[in-house]
């Protein structure tokens, strides 16, 4: 039998391993925690980092298309404003011969007027904000059935819910990307966009019935890119769909916030 002096060191050497075990165990667990945290603060001040970042190119963006919506508006509209009033004059002292051109010629000036106002809008994020998504898509719709011959199609369903003033703009500014490349590339004759609202979401669809184009062959252009980083800011749902000869589609899937507080702040 074991002497009580070589039992105790027994007991004593387990209980001095039971404690190491147990500091090394608790050690390892601080440090993966302290660890893990240093990790989840540095990506999300990353993500922080991206986001501002994108914001801020957003901002420099939509203050450079106000801008040429301001000059659109008070000085080309103006010019042409000031020759339809012209041709009123002149159409007035003109002989019976002139008259039908100088009539084309003012339908010319007066649809170069109108188009004008139009893209002064759809290119103000003020009035985007203040126009609500849906008419701000349906202005642009009309613009290009105008000028492209284009067969387009707006379809709304559920009860309108008023959007956060910033979102409605990102909103539209992606599917303003999405609408430019149907008419730069798809070749598309129709464009067609549902509506869909929820309580709690906004589900857009946007479909052209161009060429498409295969989705992992195409390298992101900075036009796909740039959707995809101003939906991930308003944490929108961003699903892209093409394949060659069957067109191309965005969904577009927005969870609703309303702050009633902040937006009586902001009309006052």
């Amino acid at each position: 039998m074991l002497a009580k002096e070589e039992i105790l060191l027994i007991v004593y050497f387990i209980v001095v391993i039971l404690f190491l075990t147990s500091f090394a165990i608790i050690f390892f667990i601080t440090f993966q925690r302290r660890k893990n945290k240093l990790l989840l603060e540095k990506f999300e001040a990353e993500t922080r980092f991206e986001n501002e970042l994108a914001q801020s190119k957003i901002e420099i963006q939509e203050q450079t298309l106000k801008n040429v919506s301001w000059e659109l508006h008070d000085n080309i509209g103006q010019l042409l404003s000031v020759a339809n009033m012209q041709l009123n004059i002149l159409s007035g002292s003109v002989d019976t011969s002139a008259k039908q051109s100088v009539k084309d010629i003012k339908e010319v000036v007066s649809n170069s007027l109108q188009e004008v106002r139009s893209l002064s809008k759809s290119l103000n994020n003020e009035v985007v904000g203040y126009s609500g998504i849906e008419a701000s898509i349906k202005n642009e719709l009309l613009r290009f059935e105008r000028l492209n011959n284009l067969e387009t199609e707006l379809t709304s369903t559920g009860e309108p819910i008023e959007i956060v003033d910033k979102d409605s703009i990102i909103l539209f500014r992606i599917i303003q990307e999405f609408f430019s490349n149907a008419i730069k590339h798809s070749k598309a004759t129709k464009l067609e966009v549902f509506i869909n609202y929820h309580p709690d979401e906004l589900h857009l669809v946007i479909k052209d019935n161009g060429i498409g184009f295969n989705l992992e062959e195409v390298t992101k252009s900075s036009g796909l890119l740039n959707m995809e980083s101003r939906a991930s800011l308003i944490n929108t749902n961003f699903s892209l769909n093409s394949s060659p000869e069957n067109g191309t589609s965005l969904s577009l899937n927005y969870p609703i916030k309303i702050f009633p507080y902040e937006k009586n702040d902001n009309n006052r």
